[in-house]
């Protein structure tokens, strides 16, 4: 491997930061105190000791907006003082391929839902919307041109924007690769590979449940994982055994044997959580790597997590459901 452009030095007073911050994320503690407080007004209060604004008053709409410009804060601090914005763009990139998909599914629907789009990608937006109404794609990155491209032919050949996710995807995919490959860390490329391998473990699960051949599997597989797409397809059309079995080395292993029990009429809950747990499980080998990329990739792997628990718990507690139930569909937030 090439000597890496930005050594572990590099990120010193970036990985003391983030560690400052990590100490006081949310946790399995505050999370528990958040599900059994006696109201909404009260599990909210409970985040003003993690940073967040005041939710005591918000409804539904309000969470979600807040958690935005949370994440945005966050990702833009970040971003003034990384050596190499490469790995926080492998983080922010999901959100300019979301912000595609949405742009696909207002045409789908010949509606306005620009209400969804995020403004944490690397691309604002608007530059992304613009791009898509007047089909002139110099302007993005090539990867994110020939996503646009894709998602709208499909569209248009099929009138069905599933489909155009499934293209959006492997091309979201693919780029995430480069980016992780950039880096020249070998953590941060493993990370990358075993996300593509649980996106493809619930699709080809998803499928088997549907009742899909094996050539339909494949269509909706990703690239980039540790399996190849047609090994991938080929276990799953065989069988739960052999599922299992693909999945023997890989973090992910115990989310394949519940996987394998779900194809069948298993618990999905259970199985999607289990394939979470099992990104983070690859996650917590950063923790042995006090500089350097790995804290950086850590760090913004549990703010994610961090936010979705949050966004689960309130708006779940919002929507009245109670609290064991939220409790069943939190993933392990402690990487």
């Amino acid at each position: 491997m090439a000597e890496k452009r930005i050594s572990d030095r590099d990120y010193l007073f970036l990985s003391a930061m983030l560690k400052a911050r990590e100490a006081n994320m949310l946790g399995a503690e505050r999370m528990d105190r958040m599900l059994a407080a006696p109201s909404y007004e009260e599990a909210a209060k409970l985040l003003a000791d993690c940073g967040y604004e005041d939710l005591s008053a918000a409804d539904m709409s309000g969470v979600d907006e807040a958690l935005n410009r949370r994440r945005s804060a966050a990702f833009a601090e970040i971003a003034s003082t990384t050596p190499d914005p490469a790995p926080l763009d492998v983080f922010r990139i999901k959100y300019d391929y979301h912000n595609i998909k949405v742009l696909v599914k207002g045409e789908a629907a010949a509606a306005d839902m620009e209400r969804l789009f995020s403004d944490c990608g690397r691309v604002p937006p608007e530059k992304l919307r613009e791009a898509y109404n007047e089909e002139d794609y110099r302007f993005l990155p090539a990867r994110m041109a020939e996503a646009m491209r894709l998602g709208r032919a499909t569209l248009a050949r099929t009138a069905n924007p599933q489909l155009a996710d499934i293209e959006i995807d492997s091309v979201y995919f693919i780029e995430m690769g480069e980016l992780a490959a950039s880096c020249e860390n070998e953590f941060l490329t493993g990370y990358v590979r075993t996300l593509a391998d649980s996106a493809n473990l619930r699709a080809a699960v998803r499928c088997v449940r549907m009742g899909r051949d094996q050539d339909f599997i494949l269509g909706a597989l990703v690239p980039g994982g540790s399996l190849s797409p047609e090994r991938l397809a080929q276990a799953a059309a065989a069988g739960g055994e052999a599922l299992a079995a693909a999945f023997t080395a890989s973090p992910l292993k115990s989310a394949a044997e519940l996987g394998a029990e779900a194809m069948h009429g298993g618990d999905m809950t259970a199985f999607e959580l289990s394939c979470d747990n099992g990104v983070a499980a690859y996650l917590s080998r950063a923790k042995t790597r006090p500089f350097g990329v790995e804290p950086v990739a850590l760090y913004l792997a549990l703010l994610e997590s961090e936010i979705t628990a949050v966004r689960m718990i309130l708006t779940g507690r919002l929507a009245g459901i109670e609290p064991e139930v939220i409790r069943e569909r939190l993933r392990d937030v402690n990487a």
